[in-house]
């Protein structure tokens, strides 16, 4: 499955680079606008590979009291931050890269910061958890600009290549569409974290005490796998 999501890429890449090429030579726009929705492909299949924070979001999702349509705001506003952030450090090129990229597609540092403030937010659902504390309204959005600190590798390597070529509006273009994809996968992520969430609310519907014993330690629980995996991967990088 993993192979065929790699190969699957692989192909639209380059195709995709094929086109930049053309493009940069005097090749038609119209052309290439016709294959632009090829990256909804591209990044719908890219958010299945291992990352994107996908168990990240989960985790909190499954462990909040979100409903449905702020689930989608979160995984839409992980999913735009992931891609842009991309964007950015591609087009800031040289001074920003020199700083937070240690090898292509890869920017160490932000990934750490976004680690660590993951983390944070793991250490207060454990607090909340405890204390019976309460959520607050824009936490999720919070999550998903934090999670989606971790720049998007395959955008990186479109915009540096784009760029390379002369037409970086080619590869803004392409990472526009691509964000839809990446955020198509995170948003069933999120709605069948929601849901199994609710199907556990519904079957401890005549359980009051039960089910919010039940959903703090889940939330406490996802508290600490956040807090846990965060000390891991920056312990680890």
């Amino acid at each position: 499955m993993f192979q065929t999501l790699v190969d699957f890429q692989r192909t639209i890449y380059l195709a995709l680079a094929e086109q930049i090429k053309l493009l940069s030579a005097g090749g038609d726009w119209l052309a290439f606008t016709a294959f632009l929705p090829m990256g909804v492909l591209f990044g719908a299949a890219h958010a299945l590979t291992p990352g994107h924070s996908k168990a990240l979001l989960a985790t909190y999702l499954a462990g909040s009291d979100a409903k449905v349509s702020r689930g989608l705001r979160v995984s839409l506003t992980l999913s735009f931050t992931h891609v842009t952030i991309a964007v950015l450090i591609a087009a800031l090129s040289l001074p920003l890269v020199s700083i937070a990229l240690g090898s292509v597609g890869r920017a160490p540092l932000l990934e750490d910061v976004s680690r660590g403030l993951l983390g944070l937010i793991g250490v207060w659902m454990l607090w909340r958890a405890l204390s019976h504390g309460h959520h607050h309204k824009h936490e999720g959005e919070a999550v998903g600009v934090m999670a989606g600190l971790i720049p998007c590798p395959l955008t990186l390597f479109v915009m540096t290549f784009a760029i390379s070529r002369g037409v970086p509006l080619a590869g803004i273009l392409f990472a526009i569409t691509m964000m839809a994809g990446v955020a198509l996968t995170l948003s069933c992520v999120a709605v069948l974290s929601i849901l199994f969430r609710e199907r556990l609310v519904h079957f401890f519907d005549s359980r009051p005490r039960l089910f919010d014993a039940i959903s703090r330690t889940i939330e406490g629980a996802a508290g600490i796998v956040l807090a846990g995996v965060a000390v891991w991967q920056i312990t680890s990088s």
